[in-house]
Protein backbone atom coordinates (compact mmCIF):
# COMPACT_ATOMS: atom_id res chain seq x y z
CA UNK A 1 0.00 0.00 0.00
CA UNK A 2 2.75 2.32 0.72
CA UNK A 3 4.56 1.54 -2.66
CA UNK A 4 1.29 2.25 -4.35
CA UNK A 5 0.70 5.68 -2.48
CA UNK A 6 4.52 6.75 -3.33
CA UNK A 7 4.14 5.86 -6.99
CA UNK A 8 0.87 7.68 -6.83
CA UNK A 9 2.49 10.38 -5.31
CA UNK A 10 4.77 10.82 -7.68
CA UNK A 11 2.53 10.28 -10.95
CA UNK A 12 0.75 13.34 -9.39
CA UNK A 13 3.23 15.26 -8.99
CA UNK A 14 4.70 14.79 -12.37
CA UNK A 15 1.02 15.81 -13.73
CA UNK A 16 1.06 18.69 -12.05
CA UNK A 17 4.27 19.97 -13.17
CA UNK A 18 3.32 19.43 -16.78
CA UNK A 19 -0.26 21.31 -16.17
CA UNK A 20 1.98 23.88 -15.02
CA UNK A 21 4.38 24.30 -17.81
CA UNK A 22 1.78 23.92 -20.29
CA UNK A 23 0.01 26.95 -18.80
CA UNK A 24 2.40 29.08 -18.36
CA UNK A 25 3.68 28.43 -21.83
CA UNK A 26 0.34 29.34 -23.12
CA UNK A 27 0.52 32.16 -21.33
CA UNK A 28 3.66 33.32 -22.65
CA UNK A 29 2.33 32.74 -26.40
CA UNK A 30 -0.70 34.68 -24.85
CA UNK A 31 1.35 37.84 -23.69
CA UNK A 32 3.07 37.56 -27.13
CA UNK A 33 -0.07 37.52 -29.49
CA UNK A 34 -1.04 40.02 -27.58
CA UNK A 35 2.11 42.35 -27.90
CA UNK A 36 2.39 41.45 -31.40
CA UNK A 37 -1.00 41.98 -32.77
CA UNK A 38 -0.86 45.70 -32.65
CA UNK A 39 2.37 46.19 -34.36
CA UNK A 40 1.18 43.65 -37.17
CA UNK A 41 -2.26 45.70 -37.21
CA UNK A 42 0.04 49.17 -37.61
CA UNK A 43 2.37 48.05 -40.30
CA UNK A 44 -0.32 46.79 -42.08
CA UNK A 45 -2.26 50.57 -41.85
CA UNK A 46 -1.36 52.14 -45.37
CA UNK A 47 -4.04 55.25 -44.82
CA UNK A 48 -0.42 56.54 -43.43
CA UNK A 49 0.75 56.88 -46.90
CA UNK A 50 -1.98 58.51 -48.62
CA UNK A 51 -0.56 62.24 -48.56
CA UNK A 52 3.13 61.27 -49.97
CA UNK A 53 3.76 61.76 -53.24
CA UNK A 54 5.99 60.34 -55.85
CA UNK A 55 8.96 63.10 -56.78
CA UNK A 56 8.21 62.79 -60.73
CA UNK A 57 4.41 63.30 -60.28
CA UNK A 58 5.08 66.75 -60.94
CA UNK A 59 7.91 66.57 -63.86
CA UNK A 60 6.59 67.85 -67.07
CA UNK A 61 6.19 65.19 -69.99
CA UNK A 62 6.90 64.97 -73.89
CA UNK A 63 6.31 63.45 -76.89
CA UNK A 64 8.59 60.94 -78.52
CA UNK A 65 10.09 62.00 -82.32
CA UNK A 66 8.63 58.53 -83.36
CA UNK A 67 5.42 56.64 -83.75
CA UNK A 68 4.56 53.17 -83.65
CA UNK A 69 5.07 51.01 -86.90
CA UNK A 70 7.22 53.62 -88.35
CA UNK A 71 10.42 51.97 -90.47
CA UNK A 72 13.48 51.94 -88.10
CA UNK A 73 15.44 55.27 -88.65
CA UNK A 74 18.92 54.48 -90.95
CA UNK A 75 21.70 55.33 -88.77
CA UNK A 76 24.91 54.17 -91.26
CA UNK A 77 23.85 52.76 -95.07
CA UNK A 78 25.88 51.94 -98.04
CA UNK A 79 24.40 51.46 -101.14
CA UNK A 80 24.82 50.83 -105.07
CA UNK A 81 22.59 53.25 -107.71
CA UNK A 82 21.49 52.33 -111.30
CA UNK A 83 19.62 53.64 -113.75
CA UNK A 84 18.68 52.24 -117.16
CA UNK A 85 19.81 53.24 -120.32
CA UNK A 86 18.50 56.80 -121.83
CA UNK A 87 19.52 59.96 -123.94
CA UNK A 88 20.90 62.62 -122.58
CA UNK A 89 19.84 65.73 -125.28
CA UNK A 90 21.69 68.98 -124.85
CA UNK A 91 20.90 71.93 -126.51
CA UNK A 92 23.44 74.52 -127.59
CA UNK A 93 24.06 77.11 -125.85
CA UNK A 94 21.57 80.63 -125.56
CA UNK A 95 24.40 82.85 -125.60
CA UNK A 96 26.34 84.13 -128.45
CA UNK A 97 29.71 84.19 -125.85
CA UNK A 98 29.38 80.29 -125.49
CA UNK A 99 29.69 78.04 -128.06
CA UNK A 100 28.57 74.10 -128.30
CA UNK A 101 26.78 72.36 -130.42
CA UNK A 102 23.10 70.90 -130.02
CA UNK A 103 23.80 66.85 -129.51
CA UNK A 104 21.54 63.88 -128.23
CA UNK A 105 24.23 61.36 -126.26
CA UNK A 106 22.98 58.01 -125.61
CA UNK A 107 24.16 56.66 -122.17
CA UNK A 108 24.76 52.90 -121.23
CA UNK A 109 23.50 53.54 -117.89
CA UNK A 110 24.07 55.84 -114.60
CA UNK A 111 25.33 54.95 -111.46
CA UNK A 112 27.15 55.78 -108.47
CA UNK A 113 27.58 54.85 -104.63
CA UNK A 114 26.13 56.00 -101.99
CA UNK A 115 26.79 56.41 -98.59
CA UNK A 116 25.05 58.41 -95.57
CA UNK A 117 25.24 58.07 -91.86
CA UNK A 118 23.00 59.72 -89.19
CA UNK A 119 24.60 59.94 -85.73
CA UNK A 120 22.73 60.69 -82.26
CA UNK A 121 24.75 63.43 -80.02
CA UNK A 122 22.14 64.11 -77.93
CA UNK A 123 19.29 61.80 -77.21
CA UNK A 124 16.67 63.11 -74.26
CA UNK A 125 13.05 63.45 -73.62
CA UNK A 126 13.28 67.59 -74.06
CA UNK A 127 15.58 67.18 -76.92
CA UNK A 128 17.00 65.07 -79.68
CA UNK A 129 20.11 66.25 -81.76
CA UNK A 130 21.34 63.82 -84.89
CA UNK A 131 24.26 65.13 -86.98
CA UNK A 132 24.61 63.08 -90.62
CA UNK A 133 26.78 63.10 -93.62
CA UNK A 134 26.49 62.35 -96.74
CA UNK A 135 28.07 61.00 -100.16
CA UNK A 136 26.08 60.61 -103.58
CA UNK A 137 27.96 60.46 -106.98
CA UNK A 138 26.52 59.62 -110.70
CA UNK A 139 28.65 58.32 -113.16
CA UNK A 140 27.44 58.36 -117.21
CA UNK A 141 28.67 55.25 -118.85
CA UNK A 142 28.10 56.45 -122.71
CA UNK A 143 27.11 54.23 -125.37
CA UNK A 144 29.72 53.49 -128.36
CA UNK A 145 28.99 55.38 -131.28
CA UNK A 146 31.97 55.10 -133.17
CA UNK A 147 36.04 55.91 -132.21
CA UNK A 148 35.48 57.32 -128.95
CA UNK A 149 36.19 60.71 -128.64
CA UNK A 150 38.31 62.16 -126.35
CA UNK A 151 36.44 65.80 -126.45
CA UNK A 152 32.27 65.97 -126.92
CA UNK A 153 31.35 68.59 -129.62
CA UNK A 154 29.34 70.47 -126.16
CA UNK A 155 31.77 71.42 -123.58
CA UNK A 156 28.72 70.87 -120.78
CA UNK A 157 28.32 67.39 -122.37
CA UNK A 158 32.37 66.28 -121.71
CA UNK A 159 32.38 67.64 -118.34
CA UNK A 160 29.26 65.52 -117.29
CA UNK A 161 30.30 62.13 -119.61
CA UNK A 162 33.40 62.60 -118.17
CA UNK A 163 33.51 63.71 -114.70
CA UNK A 164 30.40 62.56 -113.60
CA UNK A 165 28.60 64.37 -110.65
CA UNK A 166 29.17 64.11 -106.78
CA UNK A 167 27.72 65.63 -103.62
CA UNK A 168 29.46 65.66 -100.66
CA UNK A 169 27.57 66.70 -97.67
CA UNK A 170 26.73 67.37 -94.06
CA UNK A 171 23.05 67.97 -92.27
CA UNK A 172 22.28 67.91 -88.74
CA UNK A 173 18.05 67.17 -86.82
CA UNK A 174 16.53 68.44 -83.73
CA UNK A 175 13.53 67.29 -82.51
CA UNK A 176 12.22 69.63 -79.61
CA UNK A 177 9.35 68.58 -77.83
CA UNK A 178 7.56 71.85 -76.24
CA UNK A 179 5.14 69.38 -73.96
CA UNK A 180 3.04 65.21 -74.55
CA UNK A 181 1.87 66.64 -77.93
CA UNK A 182 3.66 69.12 -79.76
CA UNK A 183 7.18 69.21 -81.10
CA UNK A 184 9.45 71.50 -83.04
CA UNK A 185 11.63 69.96 -85.85
CA UNK A 186 14.43 71.31 -87.69
CA UNK A 187 16.52 69.82 -90.50
CA UNK A 188 19.40 72.58 -91.78
CA UNK A 189 22.46 70.67 -94.08
CA UNK A 190 24.82 72.01 -96.47
CA UNK A 191 26.37 70.89 -99.67
CA UNK A 192 29.54 70.57 -102.11
CA UNK A 193 27.51 69.71 -105.54
CA UNK A 194 30.09 69.68 -108.55
CA UNK A 195 31.83 67.97 -111.06
CA UNK A 196 34.98 67.57 -108.76
CA UNK A 197 37.31 64.33 -108.21
CA UNK A 198 38.92 64.24 -105.39
CA UNK A 199 40.20 67.70 -105.41
CA UNK A 200 37.80 69.67 -103.88
CA UNK A 201 36.04 72.89 -104.74
CA UNK A 202 36.37 75.71 -102.79
CA UNK A 203 33.64 75.80 -99.82
CA UNK A 204 32.57 79.52 -101.31
CA UNK A 205 30.44 76.94 -103.53
CA UNK A 206 28.66 75.48 -100.39
CA UNK A 207 24.51 74.75 -101.05
CA UNK A 208 22.59 75.36 -97.79
CA UNK A 209 19.05 73.74 -97.42
CA UNK A 210 17.16 74.22 -94.53
CA UNK A 211 13.51 73.16 -92.56
CA UNK A 212 11.49 74.13 -89.91
CA UNK A 213 8.22 71.66 -88.86
CA UNK A 214 5.33 72.87 -86.19
CA UNK A 215 3.77 69.65 -85.33
CA UNK A 216 1.40 67.38 -83.31
CA UNK A 217 1.98 63.93 -82.11
CA UNK A 218 -1.72 63.23 -80.91
CA UNK A 219 -1.32 59.72 -80.33
CA UNK A 220 1.20 56.55 -80.40
CA UNK A 221 0.18 56.04 -83.62
CA UNK A 222 -0.13 59.53 -85.31
CA UNK A 223 2.36 62.26 -86.22
CA UNK A 224 1.78 65.55 -88.09
CA UNK A 225 2.93 68.71 -88.67
CA UNK A 226 3.32 72.18 -91.24
CA UNK A 227 6.56 74.07 -92.36
CA UNK A 228 8.68 76.27 -94.96
CA UNK A 229 11.87 74.72 -96.38
CA UNK A 230 14.55 76.04 -98.64
CA UNK A 231 15.60 73.38 -101.00
CA UNK A 232 17.26 72.46 -104.38
CA UNK A 233 15.36 69.43 -104.38
CA UNK A 234 13.62 70.49 -107.66
CA UNK A 235 17.17 71.33 -108.95
CA UNK A 236 17.18 75.11 -108.15
CA UNK A 237 16.82 77.17 -105.18
CA UNK A 238 12.73 77.26 -103.81
CA UNK A 239 11.38 78.27 -100.92
CA UNK A 240 8.22 75.79 -100.42
CA UNK A 241 5.69 74.99 -97.68
CA UNK A 242 5.78 71.25 -96.33
CA UNK A 243 3.26 68.95 -94.74
CA UNK A 244 4.59 65.99 -92.35
CA UNK A 245 1.88 63.24 -91.67
CA UNK A 246 3.11 60.10 -90.51
CA UNK A 247 0.33 57.36 -89.25
CA UNK A 248 0.15 53.86 -88.38
CA UNK A 249 -3.63 52.22 -88.23
CA UNK A 250 -4.97 50.14 -85.51
CA UNK A 251 -3.62 46.60 -86.59
CA UNK A 252 -0.04 47.98 -87.21
CA UNK A 253 -0.59 46.78 -90.86
CA UNK A 254 -1.14 49.61 -93.24
CA UNK A 255 0.80 53.30 -92.30
CA UNK A 256 1.93 56.41 -94.37
CA UNK A 257 5.50 58.37 -94.17
CA UNK A 258 5.03 61.81 -95.85
CA UNK A 259 7.01 64.52 -96.07
CA UNK A 260 5.03 66.39 -98.97
CA UNK A 261 6.36 67.52 -101.87
CA UNK A 262 9.83 66.18 -101.17
CA UNK A 263 8.37 62.26 -100.81
CA UNK A 264 5.45 60.34 -99.80
CA UNK A 265 5.03 57.10 -99.18
CA UNK A 266 2.33 54.30 -98.69
CA UNK A 267 3.49 51.26 -95.84
CA UNK A 268 2.21 47.66 -95.98
CA UNK A 269 3.85 46.01 -92.54
CA UNK A 270 4.59 42.18 -93.03
CA UNK A 271 5.93 41.85 -89.79
CA UNK A 272 7.91 44.18 -87.58
CA UNK A 273 11.30 42.55 -89.65
CA UNK A 274 9.51 43.16 -93.25
CA UNK A 275 8.15 46.25 -94.95
CA UNK A 276 6.97 47.22 -98.46
CA UNK A 277 6.39 51.30 -99.39
CA UNK A 278 5.13 52.48 -102.16
CA UNK A 279 5.29 56.40 -103.79
CA UNK A 280 7.52 58.92 -105.13
CA UNK A 281 10.89 60.82 -103.94
CA UNK A 282 12.01 64.33 -105.23
CA UNK A 283 16.13 64.38 -106.33
CA UNK A 284 18.22 67.27 -107.25
CA UNK A 285 20.88 69.12 -106.68
CA UNK A 286 22.28 72.73 -108.00
CA UNK A 287 26.15 71.13 -109.21
CA UNK A 288 28.79 73.87 -109.89
CA UNK A 289 30.69 73.16 -113.28
CA UNK A 290 34.12 73.46 -112.00
CA UNK A 291 36.97 71.26 -113.90
CA UNK A 292 36.27 72.82 -117.38
CA UNK A 293 38.12 76.56 -116.54
CA UNK A 294 36.06 77.64 -119.73
CA UNK A 295 32.81 76.57 -117.78
CA UNK A 296 34.04 77.59 -114.42
CA UNK A 297 34.76 81.05 -115.57
CA UNK A 298 31.12 81.74 -117.52
CA UNK A 299 29.84 80.49 -113.96
CA UNK A 300 27.58 77.69 -115.08
CA UNK A 301 25.94 75.16 -112.88
CA UNK A 302 23.51 72.20 -113.45
CA UNK A 303 19.82 72.53 -111.76
CA UNK A 304 19.35 68.47 -111.76
CA UNK A 305 15.86 67.96 -110.43
CA UNK A 306 14.29 64.47 -110.92
CA UNK A 307 10.96 62.32 -109.44
CA UNK A 308 11.38 59.02 -108.34
CA UNK A 309 8.36 56.71 -108.87
CA UNK A 310 9.04 53.22 -106.69
CA UNK A 311 8.31 49.93 -104.82
CA UNK A 312 10.80 49.82 -101.60
CA UNK A 313 11.33 46.54 -99.94
CA UNK A 314 13.20 46.96 -96.19
CA UNK A 315 14.25 43.95 -94.43
CA UNK A 316 16.22 42.54 -91.49
CA UNK A 317 19.20 40.44 -92.53
CA UNK A 318 19.97 39.98 -88.75
CA UNK A 319 19.47 42.23 -85.76
CA UNK A 320 20.09 45.64 -86.35
CA UNK A 321 21.28 44.94 -90.18
CA UNK A 322 18.72 46.01 -92.79
CA UNK A 323 18.21 45.64 -96.67
CA UNK A 324 17.09 47.77 -98.47
CA UNK A 325 15.41 47.28 -102.52
CA UNK A 326 14.27 50.08 -104.42
CA UNK A 327 12.96 49.69 -108.52
CA UNK A 328 11.36 52.48 -110.31
CA UNK A 329 10.86 54.93 -112.45
CA UNK A 330 12.79 57.81 -113.05
CA UNK A 331 11.38 60.86 -114.45
CA UNK A 332 13.59 63.94 -115.47
CA UNK A 333 12.27 67.24 -113.86
CA UNK A 334 14.69 69.42 -115.08
CA UNK A 335 18.27 69.50 -116.34
CA UNK A 336 19.25 72.85 -117.17
CA UNK A 337 22.23 75.36 -117.69
CA UNK A 338 22.08 78.19 -115.36
CA UNK A 339 24.48 81.09 -115.26
CA UNK A 340 24.96 83.34 -111.80
CA UNK A 341 24.24 86.98 -111.26
CA UNK A 342 27.25 88.63 -109.76
CA UNK A 343 28.02 85.17 -108.10
CA UNK A 344 23.92 84.86 -106.81
CA UNK A 345 21.79 82.37 -108.26
CA UNK A 346 18.20 83.59 -109.89
CA UNK A 347 15.94 82.91 -107.78
CA UNK A 348 13.22 81.49 -110.23
CA UNK A 349 10.56 80.40 -108.05
CA UNK A 350 8.87 77.62 -110.45
CA UNK A 351 9.24 80.66 -113.10
CA UNK A 352 7.17 83.12 -111.07
CA UNK A 353 10.10 85.67 -110.07
CA UNK A 354 11.96 85.43 -112.77
CA UNK A 355 11.50 84.54 -116.97
CA UNK A 356 14.98 85.30 -117.90
CA UNK A 357 16.13 81.84 -119.80
CA UNK A 358 18.33 79.55 -118.98
CA UNK A 359 22.13 79.48 -120.93
CA UNK A 360 21.18 76.01 -121.69
CA UNK A 361 17.76 74.18 -122.28
CA UNK A 362 18.73 70.42 -121.57
CA UNK A 363 16.32 66.86 -120.97
CA UNK A 364 17.04 63.52 -120.07
CA UNK A 365 14.75 60.28 -121.04
CA UNK A 366 13.56 58.84 -118.32
CA UNK A 367 14.76 55.15 -117.60
CA UNK A 368 14.47 52.64 -115.10
CA UNK A 369 15.81 52.75 -112.11
CA UNK A 370 17.53 50.19 -109.35
CA UNK A 371 18.96 51.03 -105.93
CA UNK A 372 20.43 48.63 -103.47
CA UNK A 373 21.67 49.75 -99.84
CA UNK A 374 22.49 48.24 -96.53
CA UNK A 375 21.64 50.04 -93.21
CA UNK A 376 22.23 49.80 -89.92
CA UNK A 377 19.52 50.98 -88.63
CA UNK A 378 18.69 52.30 -84.69
CA UNK A 379 17.20 49.78 -81.98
Amino acid sequence: MLFIFKGTQKCLLLLLLLFGGLKNTQAQTDTATKTATPQSAEEEDFSQYDNIGFSEAGAKRFCSPKIEGLSPQKLIGLGFDFQASHNMDLDSFNSNLLSGNAHTYAINNASGIRFNCNIPVISKTNIVWQLGANYWETKYNRADEGPSLPFFPNPVANALINNGLRTLGLNTTIFKPLNETNFILFQGSTDLNGDYDWNLMPMKYLKYSAAVIYGKRPSERKQWGLGLSRTYRVGELNYIPILMFNYTDAKNKWGTEILFPARAHVRRTINPRNMLFAGYELEGQSYRLYRDNYLRNEDLEIRRGEIRLRLVYECSIKEFLWLSIQAGYRINYRYNVDRLENGNEILRAFGILSKEAYVMNNKLSNPLYFNISLNLVSP
